[in-house]
């Protein structure tokens, strides 16, 4: 079977997770894996932004280094990104033949689509990199990455997202996600006072040695990073992400001159992809507050959409002062968007609301709500 027809067969959630099938499997297959120096990457918002900026780095120093990262706009190549590109569809397709192979068949009838496609990508890099930087899923702890050693453990920004798995509360959601660590934590400048003192609490623990970014980052840095962020017209909250990044190079022992860097980040992330029109496949609370900032001086057309089991009333709060007009875009898969309650919601809330049909010239918009909604916004656009 090829991997887009086994992949289609796959549940993206289970609404009861099996905790022990993901260490089984690894058991199962584990000797068939030459590992890399991983670094993996947990938090809320900023995985992917900082996930790439470190990758690139790394690539830089001439080392072969591979990025996990998830989900995908267009296609699932675009999770795997080897030496500045996109995993091929012939490599793919062989190393999925491979695993095929090596997994018995309780586990590939078993496994997620996520703990499937970690393996994947794990069995593409141990065989190719130097150096890997796996971004986790939903979790932390019992996140399929987590099953493998890593040098270094980086936490970016923690905030309320899949609360039904991950916890009510920051303090659960912040507890679920650095139970992950190993021996090095790096944490990145944090929203919330409470994820500090859990990291430190959690790290104590565990003896693992805890580095705050903006530590290891002199002050000479930092203002380096910020021309950097300007110069490539970048979001300002990607100054923390970029910021997260240098300092795990640093800490990883290489000397990174930051004024001849050149950076770029993954697609979709608060990215301006011509006049007017701004994509953003952020879908919690944290990425509402940061595009609130960011769009602060303006008034936005929002093409938006959500599922049902997103907080969807708290960002649309959130966004509605800087809100013109929400456009609400069908999706393909309709099961499980919250299209009629956005609807109810914005008239509770005094806010214009209509169906998305067109882009009109002259009107700044920001589509937003998840990689679904930009998938189909870009599809229909471009």
């Amino acid at each position: 079977m090829t991997l887009d027809g086994y992949l289609r067969d796959k549940p993206l959630y289970y609404s009861k997770i099996d905790y022990t099938r993901m260490p089984r499997a690894y058991e199962s297959i584990k000797s068939f894996f030459k590992l890399p120096k991983i670094i993996q990457i947990v938090g809320t918002n900023g995985k992917g932004s900082t996930g790439r900026f470190l990758a690139d780095m790394l690539l830089r120093q001439g080392f072969s280094v591979g990025h996990y990262t998830s989900p995908h706009i267009f296609k699932f190549n675009e999770r795997i990104w080897l030496n500045g590109k996109d995993i091929d569809d012939v490599t793919l397709h062989s190393v999925h033949v491979e695993l095929q192979e090596l997994l018995n068949d309780e586990f590939k009838n078993t496994l997620s689509y996520f703990e499937y496609t970690t393996f994947l990508a794990m069995l593409i890099f141990s065989k190719r990199c130097d150096f890997v930087v796996l971004e986790a899923g939903l979790g932390g702890e019992y996140d399929a990455t987590t099953v493998f050693p890593k040098i270094l453990s980086i936490i970016t920004p923690i905030g309320y997202d899949h609360a039904n798995f991950l916890g009510e509360s920051i303090e659960e959601i912040a507890r679920t996600k650095i139970e992950s660590i190993m021996d090095y934590v790096l944490l990145s400048k944090q929203y919330d006072e409470a994820v500090y003192d859990i990291a430190k609490e959690i790290s104590e623990r565990k003896k693992a040695k805890l580095f705050f970014a903006q530590d290891v980052c002199t002050l000479s840095e930092e203002k380096k990073i910020k021309k950097l962020i300007k110069q490539a017209n970048m979001p300002l909250f990607q100054e923390i992400n970029l910021q997260t990044a240098f300092a795990s190079a640093k800490l990883l022992g290489f000397d990174i001159d930051l004024d001849e860097l050149k950076i770029s980040s993954l697609n979709g992330r608060c990215q301006k992809i011509r006049d007017g029109i701004t994509i953003d496949v952020g879908h919690n609370i944290m990425a509402a507050k940061v595009l609130k900032n960011h769009f602060k001086d303006r008034k936005i057309i929002l093409i938006y959409n959500s599922f049902k089991d997103k907080e969807y009333r708290k960002i649309i709060s959130i966004l509605k002062p800087v809100i013109l007009r929400l456009e609400l875009l069908e999706v393909e898969n309709q099961r499980g968007m919250a299209s009629e309650e956005i609807e109810k919601f914005c008239k509770e809330k005094s806010i214009e609301f209509s169906k998305f049909s067109k882009v009109e010239k002259d009107r700044e918009y920001l589509v937003f709500g998840s990689f679904a909604v930009v998938e189909t916004f870009l599809k229909e656009e471009i």
